[in-house]
This record gives C-alpha cells, sequence and structure tokens, in this order.
C-alpha cells in the first residue's frame, strides 16, 4: 500500500472583525444585565475573528433554521472553491487528478451538498467519490483526514479534504446563559483544505491515528438544531476531561510509532479556548513556544470549529520533524494524528 502525504494546503477567511468592535457594537447590547459576559470577551486570548454575517451590521438571532441554511450555501461555495484550489495549487494537482473529495461541516447542510457542487464547479470527474462528514464538530478533520488518507493508501489516487464551518451564521437570541457566551465569544468562520497523495516524496506522511471518546461525558459538548439554528452547549467541566485522557493519548500515538513526547518537533493543538491550551500545555509538559502556533491562531482567527486544526497545521508548515495534531469536540471526543516528514 502507497503511504499517504499531505502535500498541499489552502485557505479561505470571510470578512474580519476586532473582539472589541463586536462586544461593543453588538453583544454589550445583547447581553445587557449579564456582567460576566464582557469579562469572558475580553479573556477569550481572541483579537480578531471572520464573519460572513458580522452581527454589528447585520443581526440574525432571529433568522429561522432554514434561512440559515439557505445562506450557508451561498457563503460556503466561494469559500470552499478558493481552499480546494488553493490545495490543488499548492500540490501541483489538477481537480481532475482527485479521487476522493471529502466536506467536513457541522454549521450547514443542503442536498446536493457543498461535495456536489463544489466538485462540478471546480471541474473534479464525473467518476469521483464523495465524503460528507456532518455534525462532528471539532475534531472533524481528523477523522477526515484518516479516512481521505486511507483511501489515498489503499486506492492510490489522490484526495482532498475541505473543512468549512460559518459558524457566524448561528448567532442565538439573547439569554442568560453564560455557555453561550462563551461560545459567541469564541468561534468564528473558515474554510480550510488539504490535498493527500499516494507515496509523495514531500510533504508530511499521515503516520497515525488515535481516538478516545469519553462516553460518560457526553453531555458537556452538544450542538442541537433548533428552530433558530444550531445551539452550543459548552460546559466549564471540558478542560478536567481533556486532562484525564491527553497524556494517554499522546503517548499511545507516539509509542506506536518508536517516539517520544521530546521526538516531536511540531505541536498543532485545536485550540478550543484559552484554558484547553493551558490543559494540553500543563498535562503534556509543553512550554508557551511549543503551543506558540495554536495560541496565533486563536488570537487571529478564533475558533473555527473543524478548520481550525488545518490553519494551525498550515502555521506549522515550514517545521522540520514530527508533528502532532490534536483536536476535540462532542462525545466529548479526543482525536490525535502524526505527520512524520515524507
Amino acid at each position: 500500500m502507497s503511504a499517504a502525504v499531505v502535500t498541499g494546503s489552502g485557505r479561505a477567511l470571510p470578512a474580519t472583525y476586532e473582539q472589541d468592535a463586536v462586544w461593543e457594537g453588538f453583544f454589550a447590547r445583547h447581553y445587557a444585565g449579564l456582567r460576566s459576559a464582557e469579562r469572558i470577551f475580553k479573556n477569550t486570548g481572541v483579537r480578531t475573528r471572520h464573519a460572513v454575517a458580522d452581527p454589528v451590521t447585520e443581526d440574525l438571532s432571529g433568522w429561522g433554521t432554514a434561512a440559515r441554511m439557505t445562506r450557508y450555501v451561498t457563503e460556503a461555495l466561494p469559500l470552499g472553491k478558493q481552499a480546494v484550489a488553493g490545495a490543488l495549487d499548492a500540490a501541483g494537482l489538477a481537480p481532475g487528478d482527485v479521487g476522493l473529495f471529502a466536506v467536513a461541516t457541522c454549521t450547514g447542510y443542503a442536498t446536493p451538498g457543498l461535495d456536489i457542487r463544489l466538485a462540478q464547479d471546480l471541474g473534479m470527474p464525473a467518476q469521483l467519490q464523495r465524503l460528507l462528514v456532518g455534525h462532528m464538530g471539532c475534531y472533524a478533520a481528523l477523522p477526515g483526514l484518516a479516512a481521505v488518507s486511507d483511501f489515498v493508501a489503499a486506492r492510490a489516487r489522490p484526495a482532498v479534504l475541505l473543512c468549512c464551518e460559518l459558524t457566524s451564521l448561528h448567532v442565538q437570541p439573547a439569554q442568560r446563559d453564560l455557555e453561550q457566551v462563551v461560545a459567541h465569544a469564541l468561534f468564528s468562520d473558515a474554510a480550510a483544505a488539504v490535498v493527500v497523495e499516494p507515496g509523495a516524496r514531500r510533504g508530511r506522511r499521515v503516520a497515525g491515528m488515535v481516538a478516545r471518546t469519553d462516553y460518560a461525558t457526553a453531555d458537556h459538548m452538544t450542538w442541537d438544531v433548533t428552530d433558530l439554528g444550531f445551539r452550543m452547549g459548552l460546559s466549564p467541566r471540558v478542560p478536567d476531561v481533556l486532562a484525564r485522557h491527553v497524556g494517554g493519548v499522546v503517548d499511545e500515538l507516539l509509542t506506536g510509532a518508536g517516539l517520544r513526547r521530546e521526538d516531536v518537533a511540531g505541536w498543532a493543538v485545536h485550540p478550543g479556548g484559552p484554558r484547553i491550551l493551558d490543559v494540553v500545555r500543563d498535562e503534556l509538559g509543553l512550554t508557551e513556544e511549543q503551543i506558540g502556533a495554536s495560541r496565533r491562531v486563536l488570537a487571529e482567527h478564533g475558533n473555527c470549529s473543524s478548520a481550525t486544526v488545518l490553519l494551525v497545521l498550515d502555521e506549522l508548515r515550514d517545521v522540520d520533524g514530527p508533528v502532532v495534531a490534536m483536536a476535540f469536540g462532542p462525545g466529548l471526543t479526543l482525536y490525535a494524528t502524526l505527520l512524520l516528514p515524507s
């Protein structure tokens, strides 16, 4: 079987806004009377975010789910096309070379979906195989990468993974709910894509994947479809659960490749929030410099759900040596992937 190697990446980001500006221009009024809301916004570690619908100029909090889904398709198509085209260009491939196109998203749905519409728009072949990874949440990029890597290794054909998330379409009506405040203070929009090729001599080889789900904490992170868009449930206990499992998951991943933590040259940790990064740093014995790429992505882009870990990996594109990518989400689920120089 051929090795599956990540050979190109691309991204597309909608308009940028300042964290302070969106607080002053919308959420200060949205959460008037909820004293801790401003503190939460100030302490996220986020300076700028991206949105297809900036609440300062366009309040979607009263929109029905059908209208939000229609808007999702309109906005996601050009972003997805830009990200995939950028990844293909970076890999030196044409759309006609792709054997499998996978799309991960938890923020919008339509049939025909992004996979079909973008494949047609980009000129991918009619015999293309497609996969939609839906509603897995922030960690979806890594099981998506596992699926496309298995295809590449087994079929010796290139594949593309696109993660496209538009969380700004799901701003909720004002409620005195701190979990909603946290979600509105952290989440952001982005599209990110990677190309995976068989046996390439450049790029990073997908060398291992470990998953762990703590079924007893399934209620700690939820993403419910409501009549007013999708509603996030986010328990403050999530970092504590992560602390119990992250060390074991990483050690299992590295031991399978004959490596130790000190052998890792780059850490691509999903920046679910500042406490998440603090926990991973402390439990793995990392330095602030080692999680610097994740801190930068959080500060500059916010939490873009499944696309975020791909943005962090892109920050580490010049790192020479083993890279560990980690992401966390509903379940409560941890995924870790080992990438080695090809």
